[in-house]
Parts: C-alpha cells; sequence; structure tokens
C-alpha cells in the first residue's frame, strides 16, 4: 500500500478513535420527555360537561400523566411544568368550571384543592385557568421539590430537563379568569422560588455555560456543552415561550445570574437553546442547529385521529432530527390505547443520532 494511503488510513482512524474516546457532552445525547408532565386529567362530570359544549376542546384534553416521581421512575428525563403567577394567593382558588357541572346537574367531581394550597400565594401549576385545572403536583415549589427529592434519591442520574412554561393566556370566555401580566418581576420571582428549592451545585445554569465566553451563544458555538459526567444529578431549567424572552434577558442579555435557558433566536446573546417544535415543517433546520451547537426541543406527536391510528411518521422524523428533547404525551409507559408511544427502541434515552451515531451506548447508562 502506498506510504500516502497508509497515512490518510491512520488518520481516519486515530480521528475516530479521539471522537469516541471523548468526553460526551450534555448536548451529545436524545432524551424523550412528557408535554404537560403536571396534566392529572379532568375530573369525569368535569369532561362530560366539555364533551356537551365544546367536543373539540374535550377530544384534545383527554389525557393524563401519572404523578411526576413515576414519570421520572420509568425513564422520563424532561418534564414540563405550565405555570402562572398568583403574588395574592387565591387568584385561582375557585374554577368557575365547578360551578359549571353544578349548573349543568352533574354530580361534583373529587375537590381539586382539599388542603388550600391555592388561597397561598405562589406560582401555581396547571393548563387552563376554569376549565382544565387539575394537577399530580400543587404549588410549583412543590413540584420542584418532588423532582428534587426524587434526584437525591437516585445520585449520578442522567441531567432533568425542566422546561416552565409562564402563562398568562386571555380569558376566552367571559367567566374565565384574567390572569396577572407577565413583567419582569414576574420573572424575578420566578428565579426565586427555584432557587428556594435547589441550590446552585444541583443545577446547570446559563453562567455556568457560558464561562469566559463573551455571550451564552458564543460559548456554545465555541467551548460546547458541560460533558455529560459533569451534569449527572443535576437539573436544567428552560424557558418556554419565546415571546417572554424579553422580560427574562431585560438587564441580563446574555442570561448572566439567570436560571433559566431562553427558548431564543439564533444570532442573539442568550441564544443556546432553540424550540422547533415541528420536525416535519423544518426537515432539515433542526439537524443544522444541533451541528451547531445549540440545544433543541421538539414535539412529537400527531394530532389525535394520528395517535389513534399509531402513525409513526412525526415521531420517527422528530427522533431523526437529532433534537435533544424530545416531549411527548405518550412516553413508552403511558402507551396509547392504540400502542402509539414514543421511545427508542426499549430505552428513553439513546447517543445523538446526529452528533454522535457511534458513541458508546453504556455512557449514558444511569
Amino acid at each position: 500500500m502506498p506510504k500516502t494511503s497508509l497515512c490518510f488510513l491512520f488518520c481516519l482512524t486515530a480521528c475516530a478513535s479521539a471522537q469516541l474516546g471523548a468526553p460526551l457532552r450534555l448536548n451529545e445525547i436524545q432524551i424523550v420527555g412528557t408535554h404537560n408532565s403536571y396534566h392529572a386529567g379532568m375530573g369525569p362530570n368535569e369532561m362530560a360537561y366539555l364533551r356537551k359544549v365544546d367536543p373539540r376542546t374535550a377530544y384534545s384534553l383527554d389525557y393524563r400523566h401519572p404523578p411526576l416521581t413515576a414519570q421520572l421512575d420509568a425513564g422520563v428525563r424532561q418534564l414540563e411544568l405550565d405555570v402562572w403567577g398568583d403574588s395574592k394567593g387565591g387568584l385561582y382558588a375557585n374554577p368557575a368550571g365547578l360551578g359549571l357541572v353544578a349548573k349543568a346537574g352533574l354530580p361534583a367531581d373529587p375537590p381539586f384543592d382539599p388542603n388550600g394550597i391555592m388561597q397561598k400565594p405562589g406560582f401555581k401549576v396547571f393548563h387552563v385557568q376554569d376549565i382544565d385545572f387539575r394537577s399530580n403536583c400543587q404549588p410549583f415549589v412543590a413540584c420542584l421539590n418532588i423532582i428534587r427529592d426524587w434526584s437525591k434519591a437516585h445520585p449520578g442520574h442522567l441531567p432533568i430537563f425542566i422546561l416552565v412554561e409562564d402563562k398568562d393566556d386571555r380569558p376566552a370566555a367571559d367567566y374565565m379568569t384574567t390572569p396577572e401580566p407577565l413583567t419582569a418581576e414576574t420573572f424575578a420571582a420566578l428565579d426565586a422560588e427555584i432557587r428556594s428549592v435547589f441550590q446552585p451545585s444541583e443545577m446547570i445554569v446559563p453562567d455556568d455555560v457560558r464561562g469566559s465566553r463573551k455571550t451564552l451563544e458564543e460559548a456554545v458555538l465555541t467551548s460546547g456543552w458541560p460533558t455529560l459526567d459533569r451534569a449527572r444529578g443535576k437539573v436544567v431549567f428552560l424557558l418556554d415561550q419565546q415571546r417572554v424572552g424579553v422580560f427574562y434577558t431585560k438587564g441580563h442579555p446574555s442570561l448572566e445570574g439567570r436560571v433559566l435557558f431562553t427558548n431564543a433566536q439564533p444570532g442573539t446573546p442568550d441564544a443556546a437553546f432553540i424550540e422547533v417544535n415541528d420536525s416535519q415543517a423544518h426537515p432539515d433546520l433542526i439537524p443544522s442547529l444541533v451541528r451547531k451547537g445549540y440545544l433543541i426541543r421538539t414535539m412529537t406527536d400527531p394530532r389525535q385521529d394520528g395517535v389513534r391510528a399509531n402513525n409513526r411518521s412525526k415521531p420517527d422524523a422528530a427522533m431523526a432530527s437529532g433534537a435533544q428533547i424530545l416531549s411527548t404525551d405518550y412516553p413508552s409507559a403511558e402507551a396509547a390505547p392504540s400502542g402509539y408511544s414514543v421511545r427508542f427502541d426499549r430505552e428513553n434515552v439513546r447517543c445523538n443520532p446526529v452528533l454522535k451515531p457511534s458513541c458508546d451506548a453504556a455512557s449514558i447508562k444511569e
């Protein structure tokens, strides 16, 4: 064999070995998470009422998740919590849906707040005010404590991504509660509640990733994310809605001193995490962003008729895209009656198919 060919072969082998031997990074895995992880489902008579007056909405809300601990035990490593500001307490303590059920002559469902938690100040966790208000944890800090307790009981676990959607949805009907407006103060309070539960050593925050780089985006595009080993046993908070980033980055353009990674636009100082929730509509976008170094979340589920037909086209596209966080209503332990669920073979985590298609699977075991 010519000397140049031998050199070329040696270089290929050495480069491949170096790649395989390099420590795996936080963004070089792919995990299955849950959408609206807190969602306990509506009471049976609340659902019966909604089916009568708005079958389409009832259809979309007819799902539920088990407690957060059960999801974590089943291997879910991304949880989503929708939070609503309630700085004085009591704003969401008397949902109109309860009265609508009674007015329709239907029996009352079990109390949704038997301990009066909704009367106290602090962020609350639920889906839609007055209509879809039951949660498997309440309030926000209690949800966080559940996650922290599980984390402390399972040292060395893969990082848990916690997606937070801070909501202020306008009322869709005149009987619905008007939420508190979102302001910079809202997000200062949100950070404070998170820090009241998790210690700095228990989280990966933007300052940890940015390091000495000028901006957070520069860091992820050059130095990259922390190693997976460094992230084990920790949580990573992500802010869901791009439109609220302006409140969160005010005075913190590169998320200095902040807890959550914003859902940002490429080219901005805070860009590290980006949501692209339809992988089929953007088949080339997600792989491109992943290769550059961004952390991507995408949704996996088709519409309900697709779930009932066990249509695999959307989850398969999401998996192939390389998006690190795949969010579903149907993880492997919660399959739909049709058999539809989202998983990699029999696992909820794997090496990222775009960044590390040949990584050692043993390196991501817990």
